[in-house]
């Protein structure tokens, strides 16, 4: 007799499924809420945050500028247009694998915002402290303090026979009035580090560094929103918008090589890029520094005295004066964007919350130098 086969089906042991955070969005809350606790601290200790910023703060940066050094594009941007794939990728994962009850959707987006929280944080522990420590006039022991159409003049004349004495070795294109930077942007970075490293040796609280420039790919597009340059924290890098004049990028560039070195409120950066430009042995970036803050000074008397404004235009070389209406109708093709507006807006906003003056900071650099020719010899 033949027996019937028994066919024996063996059960396979079910899997749980972990209905909590992951390990990973819990160690991210936990950083931001010490960096929350932080910030609070930063918020009421001056001293505190002058701390932080100069001996942890600054370990931070440091790492995230050497590790992204070892890559020779903008990370930052690549990022940012990766960020639609990202989301995509993000949202059909949870709508694939975490969408049979309310409390996995719960437990997806929370780990999602962990990644959030950890930007945020990264913000709050490597920058932040910047924004609320002493300010850069008492680091350096200037006089800040209101200032005269007079003081604005003597200021302004006083860059106007710089940048004449610089213009004597720079060269101009018949083509476009614009001067010409007679070295790519990888050279440029090389005399500008060397630049910071006769600051540092004169300042103690400006961090040293080794740090890699990154232009941006997309620069004309970033022109829109009038944006020449950005420090990313969260990856430490100092991107610089090559779109614009030549003239403009080393200042610019140290600008943002400041913000990298825990120099936050953008006045001072401003301040610090012009100090680190004249300091360097090379002419076209003392140029691009005398002339790039002349260009806020010269506003800003203009707003008091446009006599006295004129007066020290004339005094410009035919040179200078060309390339600086050359950068007017350069400028006309982004003048009006509803980038720039958006971009204004958001930039305003973040400035403002981080206790500064807003947008109006980056003019405020005219006290600062003020302040600089007043108290030297």
């Amino acid at each position: 007799m033949n027996a019937a086969k028994r066919t024996v089906t063996e059960e396979r042991p079910h899997t749980p499924v972990k209905n909590r955070l992951p390990l990973f969005a819990l160690i991210f809350y936990g950083i931001a809420l010490l960096s929350a606790v932080l910030y609070l601290l930063f918020l009421v200790s001056e001293r505190f945050a002058d701390f932080f910023n100069r001996y942890i703060s600054s370990v931070l940066r440091a790492a995230l500028a050497h590790l992204t050094n070892l890559i020779p594009f903008s990370l930052a941007e690549f990022l940012l247009l990766l960020l639609p794939v990202l989301l995509f990728v993000v949202v059909r994962i949870g709508l694939r694998h975490y969408a049979d009850s309310w409390r996995r959707v719960f437990l997806f987006c929370a780990s999602v915002l962990s990644v959030a929280a950890l930007l945020l944080a990264l913000f709050a522990l490597g920058f932040a402290p910047a924004y609320r420590g002493t300010t850069l006039d008492k680091k350096l022991a200037l006089d800040r303090r209101d200032v005269s159409a007079e003081e604005l003049y003597d200021t302004a004349m006083t860059l106007s026979r710089q940048i004449a004495k610089e213009s004597e070795a720079i060269t101009y294109s018949p083509a476009t009035d614009f001067s010409v930077m007679p070295y790519g942007y990888e050279e440029m970075n090389a005399r500008l580090l060397s630049a910071y490293d006769e600051i540092c040796d004169e300042y103690a609280f400006i961090q040293r560094l080794n740090s890699r420039l990154k232009p941006v790919m997309l620069s004309k597009a970033m022109s829109y929103t009038h944006i020449t340059g950005v420090y990313s924290f969260f990856t430490g890098e100092a991107n610089i918008n090559v779109d614009f004049p030549d003239y403009t990028i080393p200042y610019t560039a140290a600008h943002e090589l400041s913000h990298q070195r825990g120099i936050a409120r953008e006045d001072e950066a401003n301040f610090m890029a012009f100090l680190v430009c004249i300091r360097s042995e090379d002419a076209y970036i003392r140029y691009s520094g005398y002339l790039n803050l002349y260009e806020y000074v010269a506003s800003a008397l203009y707003s008091a005295s446009p006599t006295l404004y004129w007066e020290v235009y004339g005094t410009l070389p035919r040179s200078v004066t060309k390339e600086m209406a050359a950068y007017s109708d350069f400028f006309d093709q982004y003048r009006e964007s509803v980038a720039s507006e958006v971009s204004e807006t958001v930039n305003n906003t973040f400035l403002t919350i981080q206790g500064t003056p807003g947008t109006k900071s980056y003019g405020m650099v005219v006290d600062l130098a003020v302040a600089y020719y007043r108290d030297t010899p």
